[in-house]
């Protein structure tokens, strides 16, 4: 005997569930819709338009991952996906999720790699600092073979993510911490890169409840004004980068040239170390990451 059918389409189901996920305040409601429903059927969301009858056992599965996403679980944990540029990494809980906004600054950095390349180096070295998934290595040794990756991640839940998804890519992943890590690298870096933790401890209630109820703490937030992390990555990148080499890292949105104090930006000018010292902003046109040029 054939299993029951519910005589609606997908396009039916994904709207409907859209409509909760809205009300909800998720910000993409029928993109999460849809991605739970082909998760669910086991396809992708371009192919739901083909779906012309939800069968009864997925109609139930799905309906118990909507309960989920409307308590506002990452769209990433229920699935157990996040896709990062040009990779699919595993995420769950224990990780950081990545965001799109720092596919901006992975892009930056991949084209540091390249220059790098250009100019006559071989095989360029890059270390990611506060790695979480390892999202932004994983995209560097995905888009630049020849450079030598580095990696690492302090917590250990983390790391372990990070260990699953950098397998067999050759970069090299290590569990410390990014202000002591790589010793053995000291004034030999082309590129350094980090999405440190940069949320201002005041701005707690702010943080979308996806972060705040999911993500690692220490992923999130850093000291009073946000940009504790930040200092702390301005200088071992400073000893890590060889001289004219180059750093780049993200921040929040406030934290921009016109942020209290210069915001990020101020952090890496006012020690007189770093030359070209820039802005950049995400997609959106929001200020989201500082990049420098060790000057000596």
């Amino acid at each position: 005997m054939s299993e029951p059918v519910v005589r609606r389409p997908a396009r039916a189901v994904v709207r409907a569930a859209a409509e909760q996920l809205a009300q909800v305040g998720v910000e993409s409601p029928e993109y999460d819709a849809a991605e739970l429903l082909a998760h669910v059927l086991g396809a992708t969301r371009a192919s739901l338009v083909l779906v012309d009858d939800v069968p009864m056992t997925a109609i139930a599965a799905f309906d118990t991952l909507l309960q989920r996403r409307l308590a506002r679980e990452p769209l990433q944990h229920l699935t157990g996906v996040a896709h990062f540029r040009h990779v699919e990494l595993a995420v769950g809980p224990g990780v950081f999720v990545p965001r799109p906004e720092t596919e901006v600054l992975a892009g930056w950095a991949i084209d540091a790699l390249r220059e790098a390349q250009a100019a006559g180096v071989a095989e360029p070295v890059a270390v990611d600092l506060c790695s979480g998934s390892g999202a932004i290595a994983r995209s560097l040794a995905d888009e630049v073979p020849a450079a030598r990756v580095h990696a690492v991640e302090l917590s250990a839940a983390a790391y372990a993510w990070a260990e699953r998804n950098l397998a067999g890519t050759g970069v090299d992943l290590r569990q410390g911490d990014f202000a002591t890590a790589f010793d053995d690298l000291l004034g030999t870096v082309d590129v350094v890169v980090c999405n440190p933790p940069y949320i201002p401890l005041e701005a707690w209630e702010s943080v979308a409840a996806e972060a705040r109820d999911h993500d690692p703490h220490e992923a999130l937030f850093s000291g009073q004004d946000g940009l504790d992390a930040i200092r702390v990555l301005e200088r071992r990148a400073a000893r890590l980068l060889r001289p004219g080499g180059v750093v780049g890292v993200e921040h929040a949105d406030v934290q921009g040239p016109d942020g209290t104090g210069g915001g990020a930006p101020a952090v890496f000018s006012a020690t007189g170390r770093w030359a070209d010292v820039r802005d950049h902003d995400d997609l959106a046109g929001r200020p989201r990451f500082t990049t420098a040029r060790l000057a000596r």
